[in-house]
């Protein structure tokens, strides 16, 4: 019975992977000789294209002066031009990891377990991490980890893992002035009565985040038109664009975009957005906890569009209208 139960895990890891391969267009025969690559270095890997650096995943645990460990999230992401567009570790929420997905509230079995949004009894623990062959000159990381807490120990005294997370990032090679990037997260639960939320107040932020700098001079800007931040998460559409000065010398305007996939759990999502010492967010679930059920995989599909400039609305309402369609 063991040896069945193991084959069944296994098989179904692996149809897991396939069919989340065959859904974002990943799964080929072939490999071509493009300009992205992807180096695996002690601590994660880096994207490359012509040379450039396009984005660092950290897959190595980090801290500040042993504060705020946390692993599994990008940073630096780099703009068309070099100039660095995230943040790690800063002085207002020292939390926060340039593009990171966390939540404020794990529970299992009613009990608060973990908070992965603090990095507050919380690892995401690495098991695996290749890269992926494609046939479109893109390059994919696939990442293998398991949540773990000090909350659950297992009977050999270890942090029991009562998660897996297998995560795909996509780097598509650029396009003038645009490059694309997709996040295919797979959550699967690894214990019953899982739930996860977010923060617990009227904000409810967690979930899918970047944390960018945030020159003096950022605009917003949605399907509805130009945005002003609000306290509190509002509906602002699928998508959301923020522009700056985020060159070196601040005369160069670039930024980023980031789109919702239509197949997300209450799509659309409402938005957390600052000008100014935080983070961006699509919210999701919000204040009141979900459950994850065991067995039954929850996928999150997010693209960030990282572009030289600005970006007109009508370019990036059909931008997200191809997202929707892939």
């Amino acid at each position: 019975m063991i040896a069945t139960a193991l084959c069944y895990q296994s098989c179904h890891r692996l149809r897991l992977v396939f069919v989340t391969l065959l859904a974002v267009g990943l799964l080929s025969a072939n490999s071509p000789k493009n300009d992205l690559q992807l180096e695996r270095h002690k601590q994660g890997f880096l994207f490359i294209e012509t040379g450039q650096p396009v984005l660092f995943y950290q897959l190595a645990p980090k801290s500040l002066n042993g504060q705020s460990r946390r692993a599994n999230y990008i940073h630096p992401l780099y703009g068309l031009d070099g100039e660095i567009l995230t943040e790690d570790f800063p002085a207002d929420h020292i939390h926060h990891r340039g593009v990171f997905w966390a939540w404020h509230q794990i529970l299992v079995k009613n009990q608060k377990i973990s908070n992965s949004w603090l990095a507050s009894n919380f690892l995401t623990r690495v098991i695996e991490a290749k890269s992926i062959p494609t046939d479109d000159g893109s390059v994919t990381a696939q990442v293998r980890s398991e949540w773990v807490s000090p909350e659950l120990p297992s009977s050999m005294g270890k942090s029991q893992a009562f998660l897996e997370e297998v995560t795909f990032v996509r780097v598509h090679p650029s396009e003038e002035n645009l490059r694309k990037i997709d996040f295919v997260i797979n959550l699967s639960p690894l214990v019953d009565d899982l739930f996860i939320g977010g923060a617990e107040n009227d904000k409810g932020y967690g979930g899918f985040s970047v944390r960018t700098r945030l020159p003096e001079d950022i605009r917003f800007l949605s399907s509805r038109g130009p945005l002003t931040p609000r306290r509190t998460a509002f509906q602002a559409g699928p998508w959301i664009d923020l522009t700056a000065s985020f060159s070196t010398d601040g005369t160069q305007l670039a930024g980023i975009s980031v789109l919702c996939h239509p197949s997300l759990p209450g799509f659309p999502q409402p938005w957390i957005l600052r000008s100014s010492g935080s983070m961006q967010n699509p919210v999701w679930p919000g204040t009141h906890p979900v459950h994850l059920p065991r067995g039954k995989p929850l996928v999150l599909r997010y693209r960030l569009i990282v572009h030289r400039g600005d970006l007109a609305r009508d370019t990036l309402e059909h931008l997200h209208r191809s997202y929707g369609n892939e």
